[in-house]
């Protein structure tokens, strides 16, 4: 037989019976949580603990934590070995099945049971760093260029147009595709100008495939390269709440950034998949609400992956590993991110050899919760 107990932060006088119980409210975390004990092996782990460390709760058991998510920082490990120590580490790296990761580490004993502690794990977004006026100073020179370059813009689109006028029917695609690119860095340019604002575009309801699929496309029929670029794709996923010509911008950098860091040696992949993450395991704090993130896009290289002295530090602008890069393209991508409500992050997965950036996007059938 089984007895429901009290929900947390209530006694038995004010207990009510259709309120969520505490395994429902840890079970409902957007942040991973884990109980150790006196041993500081694992005892329990939530679904978002799950997703994050990229294994199932019942192979959690029984493991020492940071056999799990080691190793850590020196200081961090000193003090999970001091029983009953409470802990909060900010921005701290783990490793999690092969793949680092940034987090913020808590450590809550339980006065009540002596030697057991409550670890949580929160996920830091790399597009969370840099205030709002790093980002109106830092863009400030793509804004004075824009200008600049709408004049050869619109010189490129009536030749585009001209050129579609004398080319035979089956090349009239390719001709299309320089006018629609065209307007689109267009656009691109105009949301440049306004990099700096805090006002952003409207959000609507979006097909993650058809931009995934319209901005592979573009770096195809944009490059050379011969870079295999795979579609791994859940089929029954719901539109996404995005600005698509701000979205579909995001998969152009990351496709070619992922394409340019495989190399063209013959065995370069590039491997763009999309998958439901239950909500749970990803959220992003914004105007003081958190932000269910279920929709995931990840784009994967097999290239020899970011630099390590950069890799806390791809996303700010001016930083770049390419001899010719700006620094701008992982910048901008930060940005409509953000705009978008979203979450971008990196990690490197030693093991298997590929580096992937994970794109976050909230449902457009519940909007922002």
């Amino acid at each position: 037989m089984t007895v429901d107990t009290p929900a947390l932060g209530t006694d038995i006088a004010s207990f009510d019976p259709s309120r969520p119980q505490a395994d429902a409210q840890i079970a409902g975390l957007v942040f991973a949580l884990l109980l150790v004990d006196q041993n500081t092996l694992i005892a329990e782990a939530n679904h978002a603990a799950e997703n994050m460390i990229g294994v199932s709760a019942k192979r959690l058991l029984g493991k020492p934590l940071v056999e799990v998510i080691g190793p850590l920082d020196p200081r961090v490990e000193a003090r999970l070995a001091v029983v009953d120590s409470a802990l909060v580490a900010r921005d701290i790296k783990i490793n999690a099945s092969g793949n680092e990761r940034r987090v913020n580490l808590t450590v809550s004993p339980l006065g009540s049971f002596p030697g057991w502690r409550v670890v949580t794990l929160s996920q830091v977004g790399h597009e969370e760093t840099g205030s709002e006026d790093e980002l109106t100073s830092t863009h400030g020179a793509p804004s004075i260029l824009a200008h600049e370059i709408k004049n050869p813009l619109a010189a490129i689109r009536g030749a585009g147009q001209l050129a579609a006028r004398k080319l035979p029917l089956k090349d009239k695609k390719l001709a299309r595709m320089i006018t629609d690119e065209v307007d689109r860095i267009a656009r691109l340019i105009d949301r440049m100008q306004l990099l700096g604002a805090k006002n952003t575009e409207v959000a609507e309801p979006c097909n993650p495939h058809e931009a995934i699929r319209s901005a592979i496309a573009t770096v195809r029929a944009g490059s050379q390269n011969s870079i295999e670029i795979c579609e791994e794709f859940d089929p029954s996923l719901p539109p996404v709440l995005a600005n698509r010509d701000a979205l579909e911008q995001v998969l152009i950098n990351l496709i070619s950034n992922a394409r340019d860091a495989a190399g063209n040696g013959g065995t370069g992949k590039v491997t763009v998949q999309t998958r439901f993450v239950s909500g749970l395991a990803f959220s992003a704090i914004r105007l003081g609400r958190a932000v269910r993130l279920p929709i995931e896009i990840t784009v994967s290289d097999n290239g020899p992956g970011v630099d390590p002295a950069m890799r806390d530090r791809v996303f700010e602008p001016f930083v770049s590993s390419k001899q010719s890069g700006q620094g701008l393209g992982l910048a901008l991508v930060r940005k409509l991110v953000r705009d978008m409500n979203g979450s971008i992050g990196h990690e490197r997965d030693a093991k298997r050899g590929l580096t992937h950036f994970r794109l976050h996007l909230p449902l457009a059938k519940t909007g922002q919760e």
